[in-house]
C-alpha cells in the first residue's frame, strides 16, 4: 500500500496509479437505435448527447473506498495475485468501479467474496456493453461485462469491470463463486457474444436456439419481424417509412 503523500507504482491502480491508457471514452453518440443521420423527426434539431466518462481515479479516493482498496491489496498480496490485476479504479456518484484484468476476474471475484474483511458475498447482476463507434472507428477492447457485488456484511457495493475484445470475447465464468449469476451470463452471451469459460450450460436464454448474432451487438442489423395485430401489420424498423 502506498502510504499517504506517496507517489503509487504504476502498476498500482489501488493505490492512485492512473493507466496509460482509460479505459473508457468519451464520444458524441448520434441519432439511436441504429438510425442513420440525426434519427430527429420533431425538427428540434437532432439527437445529439455528448457522452461522458469519468476518469481514473486517484487516492484519496475519500469515504470507505480507501479503507477498501487498502483491505483488497492486502488481500490481493496474501493470495499472490498481482495489484496489476486491477487495471483502473473509477470513482463517479459515490460509486467505485474495479476494471479487471479478463484473466484475472475469477481470482479478483473469490477474493473479494471470501476474504474476512471484503465479505461481498453477493452478486446481484452480470451485464454487457458494447462501446464500439457508430461511425465504425477502432475501439481497443470495447465490449465490456459488468458485474455488481454487494456485501451485507458491511453494507457496501461496488463494481466489476472487464473489457474484452470483439474478436477473441472471452472470460471465466464466475457461477461457481457466486451461483447467481449464471443466468445472467446465459443472458449477457445470449446479447453480447461474450463466452463464460467454465459456464455449466451457456446457451440462449432470451432468443432461440437458432437464432443468428447477437443483438445488443452495435454491429447487429436493425432488421426486426413484421407485427400484427387487430387486421394491421407494422413493418420491420428497416422497412419503414423515413422522417427525414
Amino acid at each position: 500500500m502506498a502510504a499517504p503523500g506517496d507517489a503509487a507504482t504504476p502498476s498500482d491502480a489501488l493505490g492512485g496509479a492512473r493507466p496509460a491508457q482509460r479505459m473508457t471514452e468519451t464520444r458524441t453518440r448520434s441519432g439511436m437505435f441504429g438510425v442513420r443521420g440525426s434519427g430527429d423527426t420533431s425538427g428540434y434539431g437532432g439527437l445529439r448527447l455528448q457522452g461522458w466518462a469519468p476518469a481514473p481515479a486517484e487516492r484519496p479516493f475519500g469515504g470507505w473506498f480507501d479503507e477498501f482498496a487498502d483491505e483488497l491489496g492486502a488481500a490481493l498480496d496474501e493470495r499472490g495475485i498481482p495489484r496489476a490485476a486491477i487495471e483502473q479504479v473509477t470513482i463517479d456518484r459515490d460509486e467505485m468501479t474495479l476494471y479487471v484484468e479478463p484473466a484475472r476476474l475469477h481470482e479478483v471475484a473469490r477474493t473479494l467474496r471470501d476474504d474476512p474483511g471484503l465479505r461481498f458475498e453477493f452478486c446481484s447482476g452480470v451485464s454487457g456493453v458494447d462501446y464500439s463507434a457508430p461511425d465504425g472507428a477502432p475501439v481497443d477492447r470495447p465490449l465490456h461485462v459488468v458485474y455488481h457485488l454487494l456485501s451485507m456484511t458491511y453494507r457496501r457495493r461496488v463494481r466489476l469491470e472487464v473489457a474484452l475484445d470483439l474478436e477473441n470475447p472471452h472470460v471465466m465464468s464466475i457461477v461457481d463463486v457466486y451461483p447467481t449469476a449464471d443466468w445472467h451470463e446465459r443472458e449477457t452471451w445470449d446479447m453480447y457474444g461474450v463466452v463464460f469459460d467454465g459456464h455449466p450450460a451457456l446457451t440462449r436464454i432470451l432468443m432461440p436456439d437458432d437464432w443468428d448474432g447477437h443483438p445488443q451487438r452495435k454491429s447487429y442489423p436493425l432488421g426486426g419481424i413484421p407485427v400484427e395485430y387487430k387486421g394491421a401489420e407494422i413493418p420491420p424498423p428497416d422497412e419503414r417509412r423515413a422522417y427525414s
